[in-house]
C-alpha cells in the first residue's frame, strides 16, 4: 500500500516539476518583448508618425512665437522711446517757435508802451489787459487806456437803458453791466424828453435803427467779429456789412486813417477850438488805444483842440482814431473809478458807451 503512494507521489511531482520550473523562471527573470513598427499596421505607423510632426512642428511654432513676442516687445519698446524723445522735441521747437514769433509783437508792445509812459494800474484777465495811464501836455491834461482783447466777449456797445432813447452815465453802465472799463460812446440827439444815438448805430450785430449813409462828415466807429477797430463813412449798409461790424457808434470827425492825419472840418476847429475830448484808436497789433482829454468848460477855452490829439495820436504810434463825443459826454472809467474830470462837475448821462470785460 504505502509502495503504491510513494509511486503516485513520484509520478505527479515528475508530471508538474515543467511547471514549476516555468513558474520559478518567470519570478527570477525580467522579459523585455519589443514589437516591432513593422508589425503594426500601416495606417497606425502613419497616424502615430503625423503626431509626432505635429508635436514637433507646434513645438518648434511656439518657440519662433516667443522669440518673435520678444523681439517685437523690444521694437515697440524702442519706438514708444523714440516717439516720446520727437514728442518731446517737437514741443520743444514749437515753444520756441512760439516764442520766436512773439518776440516781435513783445517788441511792438514795449515800444508802443513806453510812449504812453508807466502804467498807473493795470487789470489783467484772461479776457482783457487794460493799462491806465496818466499824461501831461502843455494846454490840457489827458489821460490813455492800452487795451489788449483777448476774447470774444470782452468788449461791446450798450445802450443806456432797455429801450433806445434812455441814458446812463458810463459809471452806471459799468456798474450795471459789471464792466472793468468804460467810456462813452457816440454822438446822439435830444427830442421828446429822450437822448437818441446819433446815426448807425449797431449793438450786438444788430441795427438799432436802419442804416443811415454818412453824411456832413460823420463816421461810424466799432468792432467787427474779430476784435478789430473798423471806421470810416460807409454809403450803404452792404458795404458796411462787408465789414462785419458787431458794436458801433457814430459821430465826428475822422483824425487818424492808416496812420495819417485827415482833414478836419472847419466847424469842429472853432466851435469849440478846445474841449473835452474822448477818442478811440487802434495800433498795428489791434489793440486799442482810449485817449480823454479834460477841459473846464465847453466855451473853447480850455481842453484839447482836434489837431492836438491829432499829434499826440501819431507820436503814441496809433494807426486810426476817431473822434466820439466829447464836452461834458467825456467819460473815463477805469476799474470802478472815474478818472477825468467832468466838465459839468458830474458825469452826465448819454444813450450809448463802450464797456470792457475783464
Amino acid at each position: 500500500m504505502n509502495l503504491t503512494i510513494k509511486r503516485l507521489n513520484r509520478t505527479a511531482l515528475l508530471a508538474i516539476s515543467p511547471f514549476i520550473g516555468a513558474m520559478l523562471w518567470l519570478l527570477f527573470t525580467t522579459v523585455i518583448i519589443q514589437v516591432s513598427d513593422d508589425s503594426l499596421p500601416k495606417a497606425a505607423r502613419l497616424e502615430a508618425a503625423s503626431s509626432e510632426n505635429r508635436i514637433e512642428y507646434a513645438s518648434t511654432a511656439l518657440d519662433q512665437a516667443q522669440a518673435t513676442a520678444v523681439y517685437t516687445g523690444e521694437s515697440i519698446k524702442k519706438d514708444l522711446e523714440l516717439y516720446n524723445q520727437t514728442n518731446a522735441r517737437m514741443a520743444e521747437i514749437t515753444s520756441t517757435a512760439t516764442a520766436q514769433a512773439k518776440r516781435p509783437l513783445l517788441i511792438y508792445d514795449k515800444i508802443i508802451t513806453s510812449r504812453l509812459g508807466k502804467p498807473a494800474a493795470t487789470i489783467s484777465s484772461n479776457k482783457l489787459r487794460a493799462q491806465l495811464f496818466y499824461l501831461s501836455n502843455e494846454n490840457f491834461r489827458s489821460y490813455a487806456v492800452k487795451i489788449q482783447l483777448k476774447s470774444d466777449d470782452a468788449m461791446k456797445l450798450v445802450l443806456g437803458g432797455s429801450e433806445v432813447g434812455k441814458a446812463q452815465t458810463t459809471l452806471q453802465a459799468v456798474n450795471d453791466y459789471d464792466a472793468a472799463v468804460g467810456i462813452n460812446g457816440g454822438g446822439f440827439a435830444d427830442g421828446g424828453g429822450k437822448r437818441y444815438p446819433l446815426s448807425t448805430t449797431i449793438v450786438d450785430g444788430n441795427y438799432i435803427m436802419p442804416f443811415q449813409a454818412s453824411y456832413s462828415d460823420l463816421f461810424f466807429v466799432g468792432l467787427n467779429d474779430k476784435n478789430e477797430l473798423i471806421g470810416g463813412k460807409f454809403s450803404s449798409q452792404t458795404q458796411l456789412d462787408a465789414l462785419k461790424p458787431k458794436f458801433g457808434a457814430s459821430f465826428v470827425p475822422v483824425l487818424l486813417k492808416n496812420g495819417y492825419p485827415q482833414i478836419i472840418p472847419s466847424k469842429w476847429q472853432t466851435s469849440p477850438r478846445r474841449a473835452p475830448r474822448t477818442v478811440i484808436a487802434n495800433y498795428k497789433d489791434d489793440q486799442l488805444l482810449l485817449l480823454v482829454a479834460d477841459g473846464y468848460n465847453e466855451a473853447g477855452s480850455s481842453g484839447a483842440t482836434l489837431a492836438e490829439l491829432q499829434t499826440l495820436l501819431k507820436q503814441f504810434g496809433a494807426v486810426d482814431a476817431y473822434n466820439l463825443d466829447g464836452g461834458g459826454s467825456s467819460s473815463l472809467v477805469f476799474n470802478g473809478k472815474i478818472i477825468n474830470k467832468p466838465s459839468d462837475g458830474a458825469l452826465r448821462k448819454v444813450p450809448t458807451n463802450f464797456l470792457f470785460f475783464k
